[in-house]
C-alpha cells in the first residue's frame, strides 16, 4: 500500500461525475457530507458503490469521502464505483487485473440520446396520417 493519505480518482456514467477521495480508516463511505446509508435509500446501490473496495479485499482499510453531482441515483452509484475503481489502482498497482477483469475501470460510455427536430423524443416519431 501507498504511503499516501488520500488518493484521488474520477468517475462518470451517464451525466453523473463522482470526484473520490480514499483515505485511511475503517471503511466509512460518505456521499456529499451524507453516510451512505443515507443517502443511498436501495441496498442494490450500495452494493454497487462497495464493489471494488470488496474485490479487493479492501473494504475496511480505506475510508471513501466523495461528491457526485448530475444524472440520477443509478448513475450516481456508477460514477462513485469507477471513482473508487480508479483510486484504489494508486494505492497499490497490483490490483489493476482483478478490477479490470471485473469490469470497474471501464468507462460506461452509454448515454442518453439526443432529441431530433420533427421527433417526440429521440426516436418516438408523431403518429403518421395520410390526409
Amino acid at each position: 500500500m501507498a504511503e499516501k493519505t488520500s488518493l484521488l480518482g474520477t468517475g462518470r456514467r451517464k451525466n453523473s461525475i463522482a470526484r473520490v477521495r480514499l483515505v485511511n480508516g475503517n471503511g466509512k463511505i460518505t456521499i456529499n457530507s451524507k453516510d451512505i446509508n443515507e443517502y443511498f435509500g436501495v441496498e442494490t446501490l450500495k452494493v454497487i458503490v462497495k464493489q471494488p473496495l470488496t474485490v479487493t479485499n479492501t473494504l475496511d482499510k480505506f475510508d471513501v469521502i466523495c461528491t457526485v453531482k448530475g444524472g440520477g441515483i443509478s448513475g450516481q452509484a456508477g460514477a462513485i464505483r469507477h471513482g473508487i475503481a480508479r483510486s484504489l489502482l494508486q494505492a497499490n498497482s497490483e490490483y489493476r487485473p482483478i478490477l479490470k477483469s471485473s469490469g470497474f475501470l471501464t468507462r460506461d460510455a452509454r448515454m442518453k440520446e439526443r432529441k431530433k427536430y420533427g421527433m417526440k423524443k429521440a426516436r418516438k416519431a408523431p403518429q403518421f396520417s395520410k390526409r
